[in-house]
């Protein structure tokens, strides 16, 4: 889909060269969670750090726009990233480890608010990824912020089958809750999960060494088995790691020999083991069916780990009709077929409901309203695709079979066929 002022082939061209500096990254590690507090940063870097300290060639790219923190866990405030005469972005060498690129490395003061809005967020994300002279790299560690809006989401679908997805929650359930959702998320990008971090998991005593269950542990290990998907270990909490962080040392380079450090070494170890096949990716979850932007979409028989048919309700699909039959068009279309299916396949109910007046972004929030968490279409937008997958809606375009209650028949089977997005704007 060709963005605004740019021709097709201008984005064709655009992509490869996207693709072309990706293919130069072994690896991706996407630092994410659904809850904010959880120390997601200091993890990011600390894992940064480990990696590095095994002679891996490492980027750490902080996309969190509005609050970056990278710089000043590793004590780069005040600095700024360089520019080449191809203006490209240079990052900043830390102690010849790491090449760090941060948003915060690039406005004139710490107390400076970015006030952006998606479209500007997206392309920031895309220029750290496509225009910042990164070279060859064994691992790049991304940290974005909490949650499951516009900065992860658009490294997903910039990434796409690159990368891996490293959750961090804390062991109470009012993390565990929204941390789910994250995990969820990254089913519907088709993004892998490595495993889950549980952070802030009992203190030990730097007196005694013993270990105290202050904020209670284990809730990041009984998500990781609920959710099926790896448990990477547990971070305890230590005072000196947010002493370090405040100070811009780095806990696993200035605590080295610490129990703390150890933790971080044997998650490192589990992470550097997935891949130590030669793989330069978690495998994904088994289908037969791709969209049109050529991601796997999970059949019902065997779903993605998280995924919505696995998890015991019904899955209502939403397919826009013109007299009964799928149209190209999707915000313009005169009905939505709204059909239900049970957790085994099956359809239940179909009906047909008139859709507000056209409105941009209207649509998205009243569809979910309506309980449909899937969209079939035979072309959507890229910001409709934003605000769908916001609003949990997983979306399938490039349908070419013109029958509502086949198409979700086919998409259950894993049959679908899928050709090019028809909508491009």
């Amino acid at each position: 889909m060709a963005e605004c002022g740019q021709t097709t082939q201008d984005k064709d061209m655009d992509d490869l060269f996207l693709q072309e500096r990706l293919s130069r990254i072994n690896r991706t590690l996407m630092v994410l969670s659904g809850k904010g507090g959880v120390g997601k940063s200091t993890v990011a870097v600390n894992l940064a750090l480990s990696l590095a300290a095994r002679g891996q060639r490492v980027g750490l790219l902080d996309v969190d726009i509005h609050g970056p923190s990278i710089p000043k866990m590793l004590g780069l405030n005040g600095q700024k990233v360089g520019v080449s005469k191809d203006n490209e972005i240079i990052p900043i060498e830390y102690f010849g480890k790491l090449h760090v690129v941060s948003m915060g490395l690039l406005i004139e003061h710490d107390d400076q608010p970015v006030v952006w809005r998606g479209p500007l967020k997206y392309n920031v994300i895309k220029e750290f990824l496509q225009h910042v002279t990164w070279g060859k790299l064994d691992y790049l560690v991304i940290d974005a912020p909490p949650g499951t809006g516009d900065e992860p989401l658009s490294v997903g679908q910039l990434i796409k089958e690159r990368a891996s997805a490293i959750i961090v929650t804390t062991p109470q359930q009012v993390a565990t809750i929204d941390v789910a959702k994250c995990i969820t998320f990254c089913n519907q990008l088709n993004l892998p999960v490595a495993g889950i971090i549980e952070n802030m998991s009992g203190f030990i005593c730097p007196h005694c060494g013993k270990e105290v269950d202050i904020f209670m542990k284990g809730g990041g290990e009984e998500l990781a088995q609920r959710m099926n998907v790896p448990f990477l270990g547990a971070v305890p909490l230590d005072p000196d790691v947010v002493r370090s962080g405040d100070s811009g040392t780095p806990y696993v380079l200035s605590y080295s020999t610490s129990e703390t450090a150890k933790r971080f070494d044997e998650i490192v170890d589990r992470i550097t083991a997935a891949y130590s096949s030669g793989n330069t990716d978690i495998p994904r979850p088994a289908a037969n069916t791709k969209d049109s932007e050529g991601s796997v979409i999970p059949p019902v028989s065997g779903a993605g780990q998280g995924d919505i048919a696995t998890q015991g309700g019904t899955m209502k699909f939403a397919v826009p009709t013109n007299e009964g039959k799928l149209c190209m068009h999707f915000g313009h279309c005169e009905a939505f077929a709204l059909i239900d299916a049970d957790a085994e396949g099956k359809i239940v109910n179909e009906a047909y409901v008139t859709p507000p007046p056209h409105e941009p972004g209207l649509l998205p929030p009243w569809l979910a309203q309506q309980g449909v968490n899937y969209i079939i279409a035979g072309g959507m937008g890229s910001r409709a695709q934003q605000l769908f997958a916001q609003q949990g809606v997983r979306v399938v375009t490039g349908a070419q079979e013109a029958d509502p209650k086949k198409a979700v028949e086919n998409y259950l089977k894993g049959t679908l066929v899928t050709g090019a997005n028809t909508c491009d704007h």
